[in-house]
């Protein structure tokens, strides 16, 4: 049989469920540092991305050497619809999550839950954040995968760092539901229960009402006068260090 290009590769990758496509060296970085499983690793400068790795993250020289495949310019151009600039590409497997051992885990960090999230930034953006403060894991429901390229760039690559997942519809469990709404009690008289579930929704729609009369909590975000919201992962953070601080 004859042996697959590096084009068609890459091109079979973003369209297999049990692979990622890392774009980026920074994305490239966190997943070596949190136990990615890597399958190949593609740079048009083997030197530049050395220099890189030396600076930036010289804990993963040992994982990353030997890794890396030199390949022409040309070719390292159609891997990628934009090419990161810090020159380098990877394939990784996916790292299998068990939503209901996430759900059902008896340690105190929540859960954060973006009901049908529009934008793969945000996402990512979010898992970073969610990463950052300790969240237990990411869940979204709606059609966006959260492995994406695109968010797996604006997360950095923490997707590696935590369970994160898609559902198709809100997770059943016994988790205090916490939903973070305009209409809710203010964020700073609340403490955030232990296991939480934080729900966020949409900047444009916000949570569901299937979702809001479902919530056992209700809080709000304060914020200035004539401002009626605030981004999809500012937002998380915001609750998810109010939970930190308050611990």
């Amino acid at each position: 049989m004859k042996q697959k290009t590096i084009e068609e590769r890459f091109h079979m990758a973003r369209n297999d469920p049990s692979l990622v496509v890392i774009e980026g060296f920074h994305p490239l970085k966190h997943a070596v540092r949190f136990g990615a499983e890597l399958l190949e690793v593609v740079s048009p400068n083997l030197q530049e991305l050395t220099a890189l790795q030396s600076e930036y993250a010289p804990d993963i020289a040992v994982a990353l050497n030997g890794l890396a495949t030199a390949v022409p310019n040309d070719v390292f151009d159609k891997l990628a619809p934009v090419n990161p600039p810090t020159g380098v590409m990877a394939i990784a497997r996916r790292p299998a999550v068990d939503l209901a051992a996430l759900l059902d885990d008896p340690a105190p960090a929540p859960v954060v839950l973006l009901e049908n999230p529009r934008n793969l930034f945000n996402i990512g953006a979010a898992v970073r954040a969610a990463a950052a403060a300790g969240a237990a894991g990411v869940v979204n429901t709606g059609n966006l995968d959260p492995w994406k390229p695109a968010a797996l760039t604006t997360g950095v690559g923490l997707q590696f760092a935590l369970p994160v997942a898609r559902t198709e519809a809100l997770p059943e469990c016994a988790r205090p539901l916490v939903a973070v709404d305009l209409g809710g009690d203010p964020l700073l008289d609340f403490r955030v229960p232990d296991r939480a579930l934080l729900a966020f929704g949409t900047e444009r729609q916000g949570l569901s009402r299937e979702l809001l009369d479902a919530a056992d909590h209700r809080v709000s975000i304060p914020m200035e006068n004539g401002v009626s919201s605030l981004n999809l992962a500012c937002s998380v953070a915001v609750v998810l260090y109010h939970w930190k601080l308050g611990k």
